[in-house]
């Protein structure tokens, strides 16, 4: 089974310098890219001089994470992608229990390994932390990680297990899968691409799983910061993106409408908290949904099932029920 580790990197020569050196040593047996996002450092120069075993591919401007990856993917030949972010530090063996999976398991698309923090190594990461899901309205959340509490790691989620998407910081695809299904939809630009793919891979009949003995450490926020106004819109314009091409016809507008009253509340909640440029954020998220929204559903892609949420809804069990660990939903 041919395997690929790709790195996207756009202006991230010292991400490069610090974390390359482990995905090298590492990943014996897998040919390595740096897929460059027309970088104006001398990220490429870096590379070239210091990994020649290290392959370049360099997309002609900055794509952003979606397209980005969708133009450097077509110049790679493999059975299996990983897509690993440039602030990723892997570990001894981490590609084993990954390829044992897809080997065992045919019907298994997509896997994410154990995701801790690069920082806090005891603890998980908040992008990924042990295999994402959705509630019925798209609001994301981890095994380890809800909303901004993120837990420990004991050994609580040392498993293997279906989840509903994998995190975009380590993603693993079948290549057959990824092409099927078009790659990342370019219009997200960057977050929540990633389970866009995933759940569209769910309405096709694929799995998505989690391997726990398999650990990276992330260190998060290294392109575009938590607290940076960019990101909230990106998320949630994205996740209604998201909501409109994937959910089924007769739950499409009353959760799209009960998703805009609950980002309505969202934006309040920043304002209370002295922060108006995250909800004008949310404001310019939506502005810019509703000029997608027509091209977003002429993407849509029967069947779609119903079940693809594992909670109601995130936001009461969290902010009303006081919920604060994945094991507490149920």
């Amino acid at each position: 089974m041919k395997l690929a580790v790709v790195i996207l990197n756009w202006n991230g020569k010292n991400l490069l310098e610090q974390f390359l050196p482990s995905v090298v040593a590492f990943s014996v047996g897998a040919d390595i890219y740096v897929a460059d996002n027309a970088s104006t450092d001398d990220s490429v120069a870096f590379v070239k001089a210091n990994f020649p075993s290290v392959k370049i591919i360099a997309n002609a401007q900055n794509f952003g994470f979606a397209q980005g990856y969708n133009e450097a993917l077509q110049l790679v030949d493999a059975d299996i992608f990983a897509l690993v972010n440039s602030d990723v530090e892997v570990t001894e063996h981490w590609l084993g229990p990954i390829i044992d999976t897809f080997q065992i398991e045919p019907e298994t698309a997509i896997i994410q390994p154990k995701i801790r923090d690069y920082k806090k190594k005891e603890y998980f990461e908040y992008a990924g932390a042990a295999g994402g899901f959705i509630d019925r309205y798209g609001y994301p959340f981890c095994r380890g990680r809800i909303f901004d509490n993120i837990e420990k790691d004991t050994g609580q989620y040392n498993d293997n297990c279906e989840i509903f998407w994998a995190s975009g910081a380590c993603f693993f695809i079948r290549s057959a899968v990824y092409r099927e299904l078009g790659g990342f939809d370019p219009d997200f630009f960057a977050h929540q691409e990633e389970i866009d793919l995933c759940w569209r891979a769910f309405n096709k009949g694929y799995q998505a799983k989690y391997t726990g003995s398999s650990t990276v450490y992330h260190v998060g926020g290294a392109t575009l910061q938590q607290g940076n106004p960019r990101k909230t819109f990106l998320n949630f314009r994205n996740s209604l993106l998201m909501l409109t091409k994937n959910l089924p016809q007769s739950l499409l507008f009353r959760v799209i409408f009960m998703r805009v009253c609950l980002d309505g509340l969202a934006g309040i909640q920043f304002l209370l908290k002295g922060k108006p440029a995250h909800c004008m954020a949310i404001v310019k998220a939506h502005f810019s949904f509703y000029a997608k929204f027509w091209t977003s559903t002429r993407k849509r892609r029967p069947p779609q099932s119903g079940k693809y949420y594992r909670v109601t809804s995130i936001v009461f069990s969290y902010f009303i029920k006081k919920t604060h660990t994945y094991d507490g939903l149920f």
